[in-house]
């Protein structure tokens, strides 16, 4: 296998192994678990699992961090946190696919957040391209039986796409860029974590899994999504580049969709479909064309990549 193949290989597993989360949280909500609940787990298993790479591949000193770090580090974890608690309450609201595909606008919001914030021009086919997402959440708004999606489910899915966007924007215009993805991954969870801590010590809405399949889907969870994620993305990057491997990320909303459908029975129609791919078609040209797309592909969803070509 030539390096190319296997590149693309690997990158396409990094995004499809991402667009697992629903997979793993659903059944943990058939459980009783609250998202909050769910997430608290995700974080605090995965918090080891990123502990460990970073001892390994950058050494014990990489954990020392300076005062404005800490609270870089804490501002970031507060926006990666409400971005994932957005995410996983949409689901509770509405089809995962639905949801995981209007998350996937988040390009699009950096591009003008960039255009608005730092005067970066936006090119036609920057403007085409939103104009062909908007058509797509229309045509996702309501399928062929007229009934429309949940309202609140889709504005939480926008604050998610919003948080998130907030967040690369943040990272890529601080100091924060110029240290290790290891590094910023690691304490963006353990802030983070303190999200999800306060919220259910505030909500006193504390849940458990109930069965060994519950623990299995938390540890899946930690790892597919997270750091299975993380190392193919890393991979991929290193053999076709970082273009490449941030359209590939268009696998993570069909495989959403795939899995809502085939194990969650969920319905998807013509309308639906095409919705679907005219998001999947915009945010694609945007990362591949926009010149916003530097930092979009440095970073990878909910848990960053911010890796140079």
């Amino acid at each position: 296998m030539n390096s190319k193949v296997k590149g693309y290989t690997i990158g396409a597993i990094a995004a499809a192994s991402y667009g697992l989360n629903p997979m793993f949280a659903l059944p943990l909500y058939q459980e009783g678990m609250t998202p909050d609940s769910v997430l608290f787990f995700r974080y605090m298993l995965a918090i080891p699992i990123m502990g460990i790479l970073l001892a390994y591949r950058r050494g014990l000193k990489e954990f020392e961090i300076r005062k404005k770090e800490c609270f870089q580090f804490f501002g970031i974890g507060v926006l990666m946190a409400l971005s994932s608690l957005f995410l996983f309450l949409s689901y509770t609201y509405m089809d995962v696919g639905i949801a995981s595909t209007l998350l996937f606008i988040y390009p699009i919001m950096v591009a003008v957040m960039m255009a608005i914030g730092f005067y970066e021009k936006l090119s036609l086919s920057t403007g085409i391209c939103m104009v062909l997402a908007l058509c797509g959440i229309f045509l996702l708004h309501k399928n062929e039986d007229g009934n429309t999606i949940s309202l609140f489910g889709t504005v939480l899915v926008m604050l998610s796409s919003l948080t998130y966007a907030i967040y690369i924007v943040y990272v890529n215009q601080s100091g924060l860029k110029n240290i290790s993805t290891l590094k910023v991954t690691f304490y963006m969870l353990c802030f983070g974590l303190s999200v999800f801590i306060v919220k259910i010590l505030v909500t006193n809405t504390f849940t458990m899994p109930v069965s060994f399949f519950g623990w299995v889907c938390i540890l899946g969870l930690s790892v597919f999504p997270t750091a299975v994620s993380f190392l193919c993305t890393t991979s991929a990057i290193h053999y076709i580049g970082a273009t490449p491997t941030a359209i590939l990320g268009a696998l993570e909303p069909v495989t959403a969709v795939a899995i809502g459908v085939s194990l969650f029975g969920e319905v998807l129609t013509t309308r639906i479909v095409i919705g679907i791919l005219l998001i999947l078609f915009a945010v694609s040209v945007v990362v591949y064309d926009g010149k916003s797309s530097g930092m979009l592909i440095k970073i990878r969803k909910l848990f960053p990549i911010n890796i140079k070509k």
